[in-house]
């Protein structure tokens, strides 16, 4: 299993658990995972960190219990070979297809899994094994099997959260359209 790490630094020799800067209200027994921890994306669901980090997205897919009248109704007219579709309001469409980021390969042995979209954290300091720059975020996006669209605002999407469909929001504050 491969996992990565995404930042827009390129000198980082070692990550070090730190706590989000951006605490989440947490279920009763998960609050450590607003405390010190280093994150990983597995290599499946890394299309959620192929943005400028401050971009705000929706990222959507089929889960196996997913109702087709869900799937028609928000996935529909997805590309030929696409898994996945990600939209970005059209504020950002500009810094989406001229970003660039890092992609940090960490090795799995120190992290646990949290059964959550690929997510995984380590408790303690963790070494990249390589970094790769990623200068073109579109094409990392179509090679992850995941297609870009871009609209007015990411505002009716919201009802994505009451489908059948997998549906994760990041940097969702950043939007200019959400409250």
């Amino acid at each position: 299993m491969r996992l990565f790490h995404f930042s827009d630094d390129p000198d980082i020799a070692s990550f070090e658990p730190r706590p989000v800067r951006m605490p989440a209200a947490r279920p009763p027994g998960q609050e450590w995972l607003n405390g010190p921890l280093v994150w990983a994306i597995d290599e499946a669901h890394q299309q959620l960190y192929l943005f400028p980090r401050e971009c705000p997205r929706i990222v959507i897919w089929t889960r196996p219990d997913s109702a087709p009248a869900d799937q028609d109704r928000w996935l529909g007219g997805l590309q030929p070979g696409m898994r996945a579709m990600a939209f970005i309001e059209s504020a950002w469409a500009e810094r989406v297809c001229q970003g660039q980021i890092h992609r940090y390969e960490l090795p799995p042995g120190p992290f646990e899994s949290l059964e959550d979209a690929g997510m995984r954290v380590s408790r303690q300091a963790v070494l990249p094994v390589a970094r790769e720059l990623l200068a073109d975020l579109p094409a990392a996006l179509r090679a992850s099997r995941t297609e870009l669209r871009v609209v007015d605002s990411l505002a009716p999407l919201r009802p994505l959260w009451g489908s059948s469909l997998h549906a994760s929001g990041i940097r969702l504050r950043n939007a200019a359209s959400w409250v």
